[in-house]
């Protein structure tokens, strides 16, 4: 297919609205939830045809959540498909299954329909999330809105392209890697990945000797992922962390960041990548706050434990599939990737008690670079997303962990560190790609990464994927 832009945005019940927006014209009465549901749905059915973002839908009768309390009831939204609905099957992207319908929710799919959304069906993803694009051993990939021929990013791929072509505005997604923050990097969105421990975690989390998963969504805007924080929380608080609350605009502390511009792993930062790194940093500088230089004081041995224990997660889903996932689970059908990084883990058997030691390690160590600064600024990703195909499960196994270990080089630190960090859109390529940034901050500050969020939101408005010719202009 040939390349193009694909959106929904139009004259309907939606419009151009946020999730905040939208919640308060159902509160006003202005709008119904039915009216919503019935907007989302038919854009929807307009663009998936080119997106392939969907991966079961419920246009005709969707999950209206009944919470009428929370503070985003009737915003239509979708769940991924690495998480339990009652009555709906969870694939995991995988083709090595048919997953039967699930008899509950989920423990944190409770907690998402308690902010009042409405699930219009679930989104797709790569088998298991283990890649970094949302593509496939043999069905479609999906496709990112802002460019067809290009990625949307993975994990919570069809999440993204689903909110960044306006079918809602919000949709759920989760991290375990840099599932939210790629995606979101990839379709020019906001995308918070929380502490460990924040929200309630997701089930296949409790299977994994370390939880490196969490929770939470993909938006347009920063507000609407900061009314999102606060109304999951309404609903369940972690104790042992400090509350969040509703975060409505930047702060005027005056911040010390760390910028870091290069790769633990020593992969090489592309132009616009590293430029649009530094020009958020020269924006800061004049906002009042500190930027200076910094290192980061993890080496090759990091890359290397993170991909020892990938592979350890490969292998217990293919392992355990029979018993967790369903008894239809065949190991012949998983995918290139999948298998390529099973076979990886158990030729390196004797390495992961030692991986695994040094992982559970680093939330110390990461800890002790916030004795001086209250936030790092880095890239999202290493270079810009890339063309489909380029990361399909398909590619030679070799290759393809060599390109994904060159792309994936700042996000999954936080996952094992269990800190929080949120991507950021800071304009556009020349050739209209979303470009984004990555802040990450000490266990249990999302509320600073929110601040920092918004000042930047400020300072360098979104682009807007309806007009993306104006958006090239405005970060050439």
């Amino acid at each position: 297919m040939d390349g193009h832009v694909v959106h929904a945005f139009g004259d309907d019940a939606l419009g151009d609205a946020d999730a905040v927006t939208l919640a308060k014209q159902v509160r006003s009465g202005q709008v119904s939830p039915a009216e919503l549901a019935s907007a989302s749905a038919a854009r929807a059915r307009q663009v998936d045809p080119q997106l392939d973002a969907v991966a079961l839908s419920l246009y005709d009768q969707p999950r209206f959540a009944g919470h009428e309390a929370g503070a985003l009831y009737g915003v239509p939204t979708f769940v991924k498909d690495n998480t339990d609905l009652r009555g709906l099957p969870t694939n995991h992207g995988s083709e090595a299954f048919t997953a039967r319908p699930a008899k509950r929710d989920g423990a944190f799919a409770t907690q998402f329909l308690s902010t009042g959304v409405t699930v219009l069906g679930k989104s797709r993803m790569p088998e298991f999330g283990f890649n970094a694009s949302t593509e496939f051993q043999t069905g479609p990939p999906a496709r990112n809105p802002w460019h067809t021929d290009f990625s949307v990013g993975a994990s919570s791929g069809g999440s993204a392209a689903l909110v960044a072509a306006g079918v809602v505005p919000l949709a759920h997604a989760n991290d375990g890697g840099g599932s939210i923050r790629i995606p979101a990097a990839c379709a020019g969105l906001v995308g918070l990945k929380p502490t460990r421990g924040r929200h309630r975690d997701g089930d296949q989390a409790s299977h994994l000797p370390l939880n490196i998963i969490s929770e939470g969504v993909v938006t347009r805007t920063v507000r609407d992922t900061a009314a999102y924080v606060a109304a999951a929380e309404d609903y369940w608080r972690n104790p042992s962390l400090p509350p969040i609350g509703q975060v409505d605009g930047p702060s005027n502390r005056r911040l010390r960041i760390g910028l870091v511009l290069d790769t633990v792993n020593d992969a090489p930062v592309d132009q616009p990548t590293r430029e649009v790194v530094e020009r958020v940093a020269a924006l800061l500088e004049q906002a009042g706050h500190v930027i200076e230089p910094f290192t980061m004081p993890f080496t090759q041995q990091f890359a290397a434990d993170f991909t020892q224990y990938w592979g350890l997660m490969a292998d217990l889903a293919v392992s355990t599939g029979k018993l967790v996932l369903d008894r239809s689970f065949d190991a012949a059908g998983n995918d290139g990737l999948t298998r390529g990084l099973r076979a990886l883990h158990r030729r390196g058997l004797r390495r992961t008690p030692g991986a695994l030691w040094r992982l559970r390690r680093v939330a110390d160590m990461y800890a002790s670079m916030f004795g001086r600064y209250e936030l790092l600024l880095s890239p999202t990703l290493a270079h810009t997303t890339p063309r489909i195909g380029e990361l399909s499960p398909t590619v030679d196994f070799d290759e393809l962990m060599h390109r994904l270990e060159t792309y994936v080089s700042f996000t999954p630190l936080n996952n094992v560190a269990g800190s929080p960090a949120i991507a950021v859109p800071a304009g556009v390529t020349t050739d209209g790609l979303p470009l984004s940034v990555h802040f990450s901050a000490a266990h249990g500050d999302e509320r600073t990464l929110l601040e920092i969020a918004y000042t930047v939101e400020a300072a360098l408005p979104f682009a807007s994927i309806t007009s993306p010719s104006a958006s090239r202009s405005k970060a050439s």
